[in-house]
């Protein structure tokens, strides 16, 4: 009522009643802005908060430099085979212990210092911080770990040494999302060069890990035929049908329809191999030859009921007189009709960057080119596709493969967009590889090389 009558009365007054009204609904409408803009600057800050990765105490400084620094011990697949060969004993088994807590904390430490080593901006990602911290615990865990004298304080020992594989199963995946928000910090050379290291490693640390567990488990069983990790008469043909069969089923769900699988040349054949290693590389193959052909004959209006099959050639090694100090290979081709690659992009398949950074080389978001690469290009969904918001949309190349748990001993890392640089370097870590052909408009060839493990005792792990 006091100011009204200043309002109405005041001879000096020159602000109405009006004016007030509006100022004060000017001062509420501020007040909201600014809260609702603090709110969400809370929010940013909460969502993108970095912290730097917690110093290391002095037990694991000295250890990591005392495994960091130690000789770097030659080690080829043959050191790695002849615990379980010609038998297994507990004998062997011991050694093979004695050898795993030898040599895993060592590669441990090697991948500590590349993490550490980092710019700092990107060893502060949350992400990568994670993968750092999990690799210091393990490593603390295997290298301060006493080594077991019986058959069974290893069996204690394999368990659990089984348990941490199976708890470093998304590292890549968790490593990955780290790199695609750090990707501006990293030059795409950079980043392939690092995760090549990172995968090499990680390869190597499983396979002396599980290979030290199918011994434990042989140790106490009779009948067995395959006592390692190499399966010496491993059918590609079974594990192409294994694998087209997840595929299918996800293709099936994902897409609403799958094309068939045609093997040809000599599906009987088989060859001494790692089968995990096998069952990744179909399965990312055959992944993105299913969406190619499933997504071209849909662009172009195909029935999906007569979509072209994937054909699956097989060619063992020819035995040949006077090539016995010569490598043997095991030849597949995967053919599929799904339209091919893009010129443009057929550089760039095998680079994880043009994938975890969500944009191409050229610093371009994908999302603002039009022209993807044609459908086989699949790995531009991949990087966010697992460990983004998780949505199912139609961008999401089999993102529920992460649901379905694809049990390749890689996790989640299935369908992140890896799938073909890392197939090829599985291919090639025991001297075998990958190569991909391109008709565009047509379809893809894919020509797999893999060296038979019975002879490849100088291959380096």
């Amino acid at each position: 009522m006091k100011t009204l009558m200043l309002v109405l009365v005041g001879p000096n007054v020159h602000v109405t009643l009006v004016n007030i009204l509006m100022l004060r609904r000017t001062q509420s409408s501020l007040a909201r802005y600014f809260l609702r803009a603090s709110s969400i600057q809370s929010r940013i800050f909460k969502k993108h908060y970095r912290r730097a990765p917690s110093p290391n105490t002095a037990e694991v400084t000295q250890l990591l430099a005392e495994h960091a620094s130690s000789p770097t011990r030659p080690l080829n697949l043959s050191d790695l085979l002849a615990f379980g060969r010609p038998n297994v004993t507990p004998e062997s088994v011991l050694a093979s212990v004695s050898f795993a807590l030898a040599e895993i904390p060592r590669r441990l430490a090697t991948r500590v210092c590349s993490l550490e080593a980092l710019p700092f901006i990107v060893g502060t990602n949350p992400y990568v911080a994670k993968t750092l911290a999990a690799y210091k615990e393990s490593f603390l865990w295997l290298a301060t770990y006493p080594t077991p004298k019986t058959l069974e304080e290893n069996a204690m020992f394999a368990e659990k040494l089984e348990d941490l594989v199976e708890r470093h199963a998304d590292d890549i995946p968790t490593m990955a999302k780290g790199f695609q928000e750090c990707s501006r910090y990293m030059s795409p050379a950079q980043i392939n060069e690092f995760l090549n290291g990172a995968i090499r490693n990680r390869i190597s640390v499983r396979l002396i890990a599980e290979q030290h567990v199918a011994l434990s488990r042989a140790v106490n069983s009779s009948g067995s035929t395959n006592l390692d990790v190499v399966d010496r008469y491993c059918s590609p043909a079974r594990m192409i049908n294994m694998c087209g069969s997840f595929v299918t089923e996800l293709c099936e769900a994902t897409l609403g329809a799958s094309p068939s699988i045609l093997l040809d040349g000599f599906p009987d054949a088989t060859f001494p191999y790692v089968p995990v290693h096998l069952e990744y590389i179909f399965t990312e193959i055959l992944k993105n030859s299913f969406r190619a052909t499933v997504e071209h004959y849909s662009k172009n209006g195909g029935h999906m009921k007569d979509l072209p099959p994937i054909l699956v050639t097989m060619s063992p090694p020819p035995k040949l007189p006077g090539n016995g100090n010569d490598p043997t290979f095991f030849s597949m081709r995967i053919r599929d009709q799904g339209g091919g690659v893009s010129p443009s992009h057929i550089e760039q398949i095998f680079s994880y960057a043009f994938t975890t950074a969500g944009r191409k080389a050229d610093g371009k978001s994908l999302e603002d080119d039009d022209d993807r690469g044609g459908p086989y290009a699949a790995q531009y969904v991949g990087g966010s596709a697992v460990i983004g918001d998780g949505g199912m949309g139609e961008g999401n190349l089999f993102g529920e493969i992460t649901g379905k748990g694809l049990q390749t001993g890689l996790g989640t890392i299935a369908g992140l967009g890896y799938g073909l640089p890392m197939s090829r370097l599985y291919a090639k870590y025991f001297g075998g590889s990958l190569e991909l052909m391109s008709l565009e408009g047509l379809g893809t060839d894919v020509y797999l090389k893999l060296r038979c493990l019975d002879e490849a005792v100088d291959s380096t792990i």
